[in-house]
C-alpha cells in the first residue's frame, strides 16, 4: 500500500502543484526507498548514471547543438528561402512553405520546439503580410513543428530506441513514411483552407523573410522580394545548396551505412560549424560558445529527466507495480485493435500534460510487454508512440509548442488555441492511418 502512495499519488500531486518532472520522479523514488524498501539510497545514484550511460543518448546534445547552429547561423534561413522560391507562384505558397520547411528543418534538428522557433519567427510576419489570419498562421506553425518528432532524426525516437532496446536506425527509417504522410495531409489542408484563412488583402509585394539577396551581403535579417521562374530558383539554390545539403548528409550517411545515428549527430555539428564559421561567416567563435552553452543547458534538461525516469521505472519494476499493470491490462492486449486504441488514447491524454521525454521513459517499459502480447512490431510501436506525443506537443493545456509559439510569435494563448484545432484533427486522421496500416512505417525496412 505504501508503494501506491509513493509511486502514484506523490508524483501526481507534485506535478499538479508545479514541481519539475525530474524532481517529482526523484522525490517519489527516494520516498519509496526510505519508507518501503531496504535498498540503500546509494542505489539512486547508480541507477541514475546507468540510465544515461548509453552511446545512443550521446546523439541528443549533438543534434541539439547542430539545430541551434542552423537556427542562428543562417542555415535555416537559406533552407526557408529555397523552399519559398520552390513554391513561389503556387496557391497557398507561404502555408506550403511552412509545412515543407518544418519537414526539412526537422530532418536536421529533430526537435519540435526548435523547429517552431526557427521557422515561426521567419515565416509568421510574412504570412500576416500576405493577409493570413493570426490564428491560422499561428496554428499552422505551432502544429507543423511537430513533424520534427516524426521525420528522422527524431530525439523522441532516440529515447524510445534506448529504452526499448530497438535499432535507432530502423526507427529513423520507419519515421520517413509517416512523416511525409503527415506533411502531405497538412499541405492538402492548407491548400483547401486557403480562401478561408485569408482575412485581409496581401500588402503590395508582401515581403518574405531574409532571403537570397539579404544573405549575399551577410545580413542576418531584413526583407527581400523573391521573383518567379527558373532564374530565381537557380539563384536561391546556388545561395542555399550547402544548407540544403545538411539533411542529405546526415540521413544519407546513416542510411548509406557510413556512420551510426550518434556519429551522424557529430557529423552534423562539424558540418554546421564549417558552414556558419568558415563559409557563411555569420557566427564568430564567441557566438558559437554561447550556442554551445545554451545547447548544453537544454541537453541537461532532457538528460536529467532520463536519469530520474530511470530510477522511477526501476522502482516500478522491483516493487511489482509494472508487472501488476501489465497483468491487469493483458486481456486488452489479446485484441490488437482494442490495444492500439487504448495506447493512442492514453498517450494523447498523457501528452497533454507531460513532456515527450518523460512520457516515453515512463510509459515505454509498461507498454512494450503488452505490445509483444498483442503482436505489435516494436518499431511500428515506436512510430505510434512518437506520433502521439508529437500531437501532444501542440495540444492544450500544456503543449510545449504552444508556449514556444506564444513567446516567438507574440500571440495570446486564445489565438493559438483557436488556430490549432483544424490541424489537430488532421494529425488525428494521420495517427489512425499510421496506427492501423503498419506498412506505412515498415515498408522501407522490408
Amino acid at each position: 500500500m505504501t508503494t501506491i502512495w509513493t509511486l502514484v499519488v506523490v508524483p501526481a500531486a507534485l506535478l499538479i502543484v508545479g514541481f519539475p518532472v525530474f524532481a517529482a520522479l526523484l522525490v517519489a523514488g527516494i520516498l519509496t526507498l526510505v519508507l518501503a524498501s531496504s535498498v540503500p539510497l546509494a542505489a539512486v545514484h547508480q541507477v541514475m548514471f546507468g540510465s544515461i550511460d548509453s552511446f545512443a543518448l550521446i546523439s541528443i546534445p549533438f543534434f541539439i547543438f547542430a539545430g541551434e547552429l542552423m537556427s542562428r547561423g543562417g542555415i535555416s534561413r537559406r533552407i526557408i528561402v529555397w523552399v519559398i522560391t520552390l513554391f513561389r507562384g503556387r496557391q497557398a505558397v507561404l502555408p506550403l512553405t511552412a509545412v515543407a520547411t518544418c519537414t526539412v528543418y526537422g530532418a536536421v534538428s529533430g526537435s519540435s520546439p526548435a523547429t517552431v522557433a526557427a521557422v515561426g519567427k521567419l515565416l509568421f510576419p510574412a504570412m500576416r503580410s500576405a493577409g493570413y489570419s493570426a490564428y491560422h498562421a499561428g496554428g499552422l506553425l505551432t502544429s507543423a513543428g511537430a513533424i520534427a518528432i516524426i521525420i528522422p532524426p527524431s530525439l523522441s525516437m532516440i529515447l524510445y530506441g534506448a529504452v526499448a532496446e530497438q535499432s535507432i536506425s530502423d526507427l529513423f527509417i520507419a519515421g520517413i513514411g509517416p512523416g511525409l504522410l503527415l506533411s502531405a495531409f497538412m499541405a492538402l489542408y492548407v491548400v483547401l483552407a486557403e480562401k478561408r484563412a485569408r482575412v485581409g488583402a496581401p500588402r503590395p509585394q508582401a515581403a518574405v523573410p531574409a532571403a537570397a539577396g539579404a544573405v549575399k551581403d551577410g545580413a542576418a535579417g531584413g526583407e527581400v522580394t523573391i521573383g518567379l521562374g527558373a532564374k530565381s530558383l537557380a539563384t536561391a539554390t546556388r545561395e542555399g545548396i550547402l544548407a540544403i545539403g545538411t539533411p542529405l548528409i546526415i540521413l544519407g550517411g546513416i542510411y548509406g551505412g557510413v556512420f551510426s545515428p550518434t556519429e551522424a549527430a557529430g557529423a552534423a555539428c562539424v558540418y554546421a560549424l564549417l558552414l556558419t564559421l568558415v563559409i557563411y561567416r555569420e557566427l564568430d567563435l564567441r557566438s558559437v560558445l554561447e550556442i554551445a552553452a545554451d545547447a548544453a543547458v537544454l541537453s541537461s534538461q532532457i538528460l536529467i529527466i532520463v536519469a530520474a525516469a530511470g530510477v522511477f521505472s526501476w522502482l516500478l519494476t522491483i516493487n511489482g507495480v509494472a508487472q501488476a499493470v501489465q497483468t491487469a491490462l493483458a486481456p486488452v492486449a489479446q485484441n490488437p485493435v482494442l490495444f492500439l486504441l487504448a495506447v493512442n488514447v492514453t498517450l494523447l491524454v498523457v501528452g497533454c500534460f507531460i513532456d515527450t521525454s518523460s512520457a516515453i521513459l515512463i510509459l515505454t517499459p509498461l507498454i512494450m510487454p503488452l505490445a509483444n502480447i498483442a503482436g505489435i512490431d516494436p518499431i511500428h510501436l515506436g512510430v505510434i508512440v512518437s506520433l502521439n506525443l508529437a500531437i501532444g506537443m501542440f495540444t492544450p493545456p500544456f503543449g510545449l509548442n504552444i508556449f514556444v509559439a506564444q513567446s516567438v510569435l507574440k500571440l495570446d494563448i486564445g489565438t493559438i488555441y483557436r488556430g490549432i484545432w483544424p490541424f489537430l484533427l488532421v494529425n488525428l486522421v494521420v495517427l489512425l492511418i499510421v496506427t492501423f496500416v503498419p506498412a506505412i512505417s515498415l515498408f522501407l525496412l522490408s
